[in-house]
């Protein structure tokens, strides 16, 4: 078992009611619709958030993050408190309505499979106004719960719109809700937050050195989170 020290108390500076001045506030509908998912997945699940002291108190945020299942976002999300943004696949702006509901969230679509150059202007033009973006890396949910390569993309952002970086883990979703299921099912989920990177640092490595660095970290915290809970570790032998 793991005897790393791990905390679960959010940043002392975004502790209060109202967030720091200057801090980009969350729209109505957006803090109103977390309040009832976070609601929501606490009943569906024994929901777990750790580190969120990591959340930086203002500045333009890239958060990465793997992609275990559909609820992801809001996971994601669930404890921390500045606003966020997400990136997500352009086949679910199709129906006008559900296409409305999502962007009042702050969500923008990015062409799979594609190099989108509209969507990393639209994240970088975010990022530069003191706004949070996440983003998941690997591109699709996981197969087999474990963290796939990430797209080149994912050090482009970061690097050029000079944003400090934060590693986020997601584990248990798959088991909760797979790729492959179309209801859920009960269990446990954790969120963990990593150190972040300082734009400095980001902008110091290589592209490919950088998304390599951030994966190994996330794998670590994955694998950490498996063994405090008990669960089986993933191999990742590549």
């Amino acid at each position: 078992m793991s005897t790393r020290p791990i905390n679960s108390y959010p940043n002392p500076a975004l502790g209060g009611l109202r967030l720091p001045a200057g801090t980009v506030r969350a729209r109505p509908f957006y803090w109103f619709s977390r309040k009832w998912l976070q609601a929501l997945m606490t009943i569906a699940w024994n929901t777990r958030v750790f580190n969120r002291h990591y959340e930086p108190t203002s500045g333009g945020v890239v958060y990465i993050c793997n992609h275990q299942s559909f609820v992801d976002p809001m996971l994601m999300a669930f404890g921390l408190r500045r606003p966020m943004n997400f990136m997500a696949r352009d086949t679910l702006f199709r129906n006008r309505w559900f296409s409305k509901l999502i962007r009042s969230v702050g969500t923008f679509p990015v062409r799979r499979g594609a190099a989108d150059t509209g969507a990393l202007k639209e994240a970088m033009r975010l990022i530069k106004a003191g706004e949070q973006v996440v983003v998941f890396a690997e591109g699709t949910r996981t197969l087999d719960g474990r963290i796939r390569s990430f797209l080149p993309g994912v050090a482009l952002l970061a690097q050029r719109a000079r944003a400090t970086t934060v590693p986020v883990v997601i584990d248990g979703a798959y088991e909760c809700w797979p790729r492959t299921s179309k209801l859920p099912t009960r269990g446990e989920i954790i969120i963990q937050y990593g150190r972040p990177y300082s734009p400095d640092e980001s902008r110091a490595m290589k592209a490919r050195e950088f998304v390599d660095c951030v994966r190994a970290d996330m794998i670590e915290m994955q694998t950490d989170i498996r063994r405090r809970l008990g669960r089986p570790t993933l191999n990742y032998d590549e």
